[in-house]
C-alpha cells in the first residue's frame, strides 16, 4: 500500500513547507494545490491527479490535517463523502482525526467543525485588531505595495488608455491594486 499525499493552501502567498515536511518522507508522491477548499473535487485538478494516481482499495490519500480537504465543515464533508463513495481511504497525520479512515465518522465531522470554528475565530480576531488599530489612528493590515513611482506609472499608463490588466502585468502588481490606486485618486479629486 502506498500513500499519495495532498498539500493544499488557498493562495499563492501561503507557505506549504510544513505540510511537505510531514508528507514528503512517507508518501510515494505528493500533489500540491493552491486553490480554495470550497471547490468540489472535480474542480480541483491536483486532487483529481492524486486520485488518478491511487489504486482503489490499495492506496490511501494522505493529508497533514483533515481541513486540507475543505475549508469548512460542509465542504470538507462533501469531499470526504466523494472520496469514500469512490472507495478511497484517507490517512490524516495530525489533529483529533489522526488515523486511517475508510468511511465517515463522528471524529472526522468533529475535526472539520473545530477547524471551521478556529478559522472563524482567526478572522474575527483579525477584524477586531484592525478596527482597534483604526480607532487608535493606526493603519493595520498588509503593507502597501504602491510607492509614488508606481502610482505615477499607473496613472500615466491609464492616461495612455492601457487596460487595468495590462498595467498590473507591466508594473508587477495585482489588478486589485491598480484598480484601488485609480479609485483612490478619483476620490481625492475635488
Amino acid at each position: 500500500m502506498a500513500l499519495i499525499g495532498l498539500v493544499r493552501v488557498s493562495t499563492d502567498k501561503q507557505n506549504t513547507r510544513r505540510q511537505h515536511d510531514a508528507l514528503d518522507p512517507i508518501c510515494w508522491r505528493v500533489f500540491e494545490e493552491k486553490v480554495s477548499g470550497k471547490l468540489a473535487t472535480v474542480d480541483r485538478p491536483e486532487l483529481q491527479a492524486a486520485l488518478n494516481e491511487l489504486r482503489t482499495g490499495e492506496d490511501m490519500l494522505c493529508v497533514q490535517e483533515v481541513d486540507r480537504l475543505g475549508r469548512n465543515l460542509l465542504e470538507g464533508l462533501i469531499v470526504l463523502n466523494d472520496l469514500f463513495t469512490r472507495g478511497v481511504a484517507v490517512k490524516v497525520l495530525e489533529g483529533i482525526a489522526a488515523g486511517e479512515h475508510a468511511e465517515r465518522s463522528l471524529i472526522l465531522d468533529l475535526a472539520l467543525a473545530l477547524a471551521e470554528d478556529r478559522r472563524r475565530d482567526i478572522v474575527a480576531k483579525t477584524r477586531n485588531g484592525l478596527e482597534a488599530a483604526r480607532r487608535a489612528g493606526r493603519v493595520g493590515g498588509r503593507p502597501t505595495v504602491i510607492d509614488d513611482d508606481k502610482r505615477a506609472a499607473i496613472h500615466a499608463r491609464r492616461a495612455r488608455g492601457e487596460s487595468i490588466r495590462t498595467i498590473a502585468t507591466g508594473i508587477g502588481v495585482s489588478i486589485g491594486v491598480v484598480h484601488k490606486t485609480l479609485t483612490e485618486s478619483q476620490s481625492d479629486e475635488p
